[in-house]
């Protein structure tokens, strides 16, 4: 017996549908960087901050939206998180530093994506109990999917209206897609059934790993908040990137574009890997990869290398977020996924956050963007010895069934 149904997969597919146009608005600050930056005194570092402070609003966001949709319903808090993303880009088309900060932290961040990102995830898990890791990595897949498909098509756009005009319209039509979808598709989540595999795993109170629960929680949380920091560098900067290195915004977009094409589809085969080597082992693979990845982009500058390194990274590194999720839901008891998935993503989110703003820092520090893949490379060290540690753990502790 399963909780699986037809159902199920189109609550995911939707969910994909709705994050991959949510999240195609922080991709307008990357695809616009230099000609935003050019408006405001040419600082990289403004719109790089209003990046990231769309990543981490929303990690914070998910904590808050999270703990409301399990008292109301994730129904209610999809229409309001698309709401918010349509009234952020308003504010922020305004084109003044404060209105790019406020409308991509506050609404775009913490209100918007906030409201769209961890719920969704922690909800479309309560309708597999089977096939959770393929399913995390489809609907995780809604932000590969926007760059995917948006980056090409925003660098047109604004090269031909401007970044203002491109901003406010995107805006106007996350709100008439999202509020749709939200209302006529997402419905409460099955409850498990007796005696099933959801139903089993983890008994709130115990030991996680041989470690308190909340301890282990923090230090993949702290795994987390490190691996992401490298993993938002290339993908926030590399059209600017591509741009010192003489390659045209164009083909920057079109490379972005490839390196998140390569992450979703790539993503369904971790999802189908996590699925059958569990999340911990998913995420020193992963990890690994990126480290690879990152190495990669600091040896080469020549556009068709590029390309292949993008396409490389994004093969690489696209399982580590659901596989995140995964491990929370193989390690702790069902019960409590509603608040520990949100904070897990609330720590991922703010490294990727990090990375983003850090990355543009140091770009303006010292005019070139090596040392920021160098800091990149030194972060997802630490956090494969972190992830080294609690998988050693796991082997000497009794194994934990799926909750």
């Amino acid at each position: 017996m399963s909780i699986e149904s037809r159902a199920s997969w189109v609550i995911a597919v939707t969910a994909v549908v709705i994050l991959s146009i949510s999240f195609g608005a922080p991709l307008l600050v990357v695809v616009a960087l230099r000609p935003i930056a050019a408006d405001l005194g040419d600082a990289r570092s403004i719109p790089a901050l209003a990046s990231s402070l769309a990543y981490l609003g929303a990690g914070a966001g998910g904590i808050l939206m999270g703990w409301i949709a399990g008292r109301t319903s994730t129904r209610l808090i999809a229409m309001v998180g698309g709401a918010m993303v349509c009234a952020g880009l308003a504010l922020a088309s305004g084109g003044a530093a404060w209105q790019l900060v406020v409308g991509f932290g506050l609404l775009v961040g913490l209100l918007g994506n906030g409201a769209l990102f961890p719920p969704m995830m922690t909800y479309v898990s309560l309708w597999f109990d089977r096939r959770r890791g393929t399913a995390l990595a489809l609907v995780a897949s809604g932000q590969y999917v926007a760059g995917a498909l948006w980056p090409a098509l925003l660098e047109r756009l604004i090269a031909a209206h401007g970044w203002q005009r491109v901003m406010l319209g995107y805006g106007v039509f996350a709100a008439a897609t999202i509020l749709p979808l939200a209302a006529l598709v997402l419905r409460p989540a099955p409850q498990p059934l007796p005696g099933a595999a959801a139903e089993a795993g983890p008994v709130v109170g115990e030991t996680v790993l041989g470690l308190p629960p909340n301890l282990a929680l923090g230090l993949l949380a702290l795994a987390s908040f490190l691996c992401c920091i490298p993993m938002a560098m290339p993908a926030a900067h590399l059209v600017a990137f591509c741009g010192d290195l003489g390659i045209s915004a164009q083909q920057g977009a079109w490379m972005l574009s490839v390196l998140l094409i390569a992450a979703f589809l790539a993503r369904q085969f971790w999802g189908w890997v996590a699925d059958r080597i569990g999340g911990l082992n998913t995420l020193l693979a992963g990890n690994l990869c990126q480290t690879v990845g990152m190495a990669a982009f600091l040896t080469t500058q020549d556009e068709a290398g590029l390309f292949l390194v993008a396409a490389g990274y994004g093969l690489g590194f696209s399982g580590i977020v659901p596989a995140y999720v995964l491990a929370v839901r193989e390690l702790f008891p069902a019960s409590e996924a509603a608040w520990r998935v949100p904070v897990l993503l609330f720590l991922s989110l703010s490294g990727m956050a990090a990375g983003a703003w850090l990355a543009g820092a140091l770009y303006d520090g010292f005019g070139f963007y090596a040392i920021a893949w160098q800091v990149g490379i030194a972060c997802n060290l630490a956090a494969l010895a972190l992830l080294g540690g609690l998988a050693l753990r796991r082997r000497r502790a009794p194994l934990l069934s799926p909750g």
